[in-house]
């Protein structure tokens, strides 16, 4: 069963450790069976949720989820935008797909407005279900 985890120790990730400088770098897993099948790295600071690098094996819907779970947690700490920082400029693609970004965008703004968008999607598919 799929589950989306912080982890709370930085072994492994060290290169992005580094990346996100003075900044405290959080980790966030897929785990699947007990075996990491993806993650997201990311950063809060006072006015927005850096991340810095993501790993979703080629899965858009992994990709979706890590980084919603990163926009929840971000709204939760009341951070209204996130600025996608990424080593590899192929990862964008899968962003701007989703719609996280527009093309050639690197911030997302609103991310209040965008979890509660999708929660409005989500109950027009319930009213219109038989």
């Amino acid at each position: 069963m799929l589950e989306i985890q912080e982890k709370f120790d930085t072994a492994g990730y060290e290169h992005i450790i580094e990346a996100a400088g003075d900044n405290i770098a959080h980790i966030t897993e897929a785990m699947d069976g007990g075996r990491s099948i993806g993650f997201i790295a990311y950063a809060y600071e006072a006015e927005k949720t850096i991340v810095y690098d993501y790993d979703d094996g080629g899965d858009l819907m992994l990709c979706d989820g890590l980084v919603r779970s990163v926009m929840f947690k971000s709204v939760l700490k009341g951070i209204d935008v996130m600025k996608f920082s990424l080593p590899d400029e192929g990862k964008y693609t899968n962003l701007v797909r989703l719609k996280f970004l527009a093309e050639g965008e690197v911030i997302c703004e609103n991310l209040n407005g965008f979890m509660n968008s999708c929660e409005s999607c989500k109950n027009k598919n319930r009213n219109t279900e038989g």
